[in-house]
């Protein structure tokens, strides 16, 4: 009898168990759990990569040769779509303010409030985005390639460090070049906003940068620098550990991809709130 009312009970909960995973609210909680334990994993793989990264850059040869093709490639490559991006962005910016400002008595402002914004948000944070969407998925694919075709398996077998390899080079490249870029990028910037400004109102290019000059210390720029050489870095690191670790063949490589860009687009926004928090705050 007892024997009886065990297996009954079992059976009992087997089907109540069965129709709990079918609910609505079993499938959310699922989820949130899944999202969450797949967010402190590569959270955890990012940090030891990084971690990783910092020891072989002190006791590791570097490649210089394989380190300027990845400068060549996070730099050159990416500057005409990268200035695009920033110089569209501060035209937009700039039509829709300064004819407002001129309006309201403000124009001896606009250069001012125009450098201060490329200088310390547009010219970063635009310049992040740009190389996330052409470098750091590319760095991405590349690895997550050379993964799910063993490429990677075959570097270990000749006893060559993959950190060594392949992210010191990619991770210097951006921490390197992304400065760079952020230094050019909203140099653009801040000319195509007094071209855009000249053109719409009737301020002239001494005006805009007459005002400009009473807006930007050299805090903003070394700012703006820091967050190119954390950024560049950010970047890189993400793209190169979300594709060191793909699985699944050719599905992995596309997820691979796009983890790359959401955790990128997501860690630069964190880093500037940051900087903002303690800079500007």
């Amino acid at each position: 009898m007892t024997l009886q009312l065990f297996f009954r009970y079992n059976k009992a909960m087997g089907a109540i168990q069965k129709y709990l995973k079918q609910s609505a609210t079993y499938k959310i909680f699922s989820g949130i759990a899944n999202l969450c334990e797949d967010f402190l994993d590569t959270l955890g793989k990012i940090t030891i990569k990084g971690l990783q990264f910092f020891k072989a850059l002190f006791t590791s040869k570097i490649d210089k040769k394989e380190l300027v093709e990845q400068c060549d490639r996070f730099g050159i490559s990416s500057l005409p779509i990268t200035l695009s991006i920033v110089g569209m962005t501060s035209i937009i910016v700039a039509s829709q303010v300064a004819n407002e400002m001129v309006k309201q008595g403000g124009g001896h402002f606009v250069g001012l409030l125009m450098t201060m914004l490329i200088v310390r948000e547009v010219g970063s944070i635009m310049s992040g985005f740009a190389i996330i969407s052409m470098i750091g998925s590319s760095f991405a694919s590349e690895l997550a390639t050379m993964r799910v075709t063993e490429q990677i398996d075959a570097i270990k077998v000749l006893k060559v460090n993959p950190v060594e390899y392949l992210f010191v080079p990619r991770i210097l490249s951006g921490i390197l070049m992304m400065p760079v870029i952020v230094i050019i990028a909203s140099v653009v910037g801040v000319l195509a906003g007094a071209l855009t400004t000249a053109m719409t109102t009737d301020l002239g290019f001494r005006a805009y940068f007459d005002s400009a000059w009473h807006g930007v210390y050299m805090k903003d720029l070394g700012v703006s620098l820091l967050k190119g050489v954390v950024f560049g870095g950010t970047i890189a690191l993400i793209s190169c550990v979300c594709g060191y670790y793909a699985s699944g063949g050719a599905k992995g490589v596309g997820l691979a991809t796009t983890k790359a860009v959401v955790w990128s687009f997501v860690a630069i926004v964190v880093w500037d709130m940051i900087f903002a928090v303690i800079f500007f705050f």
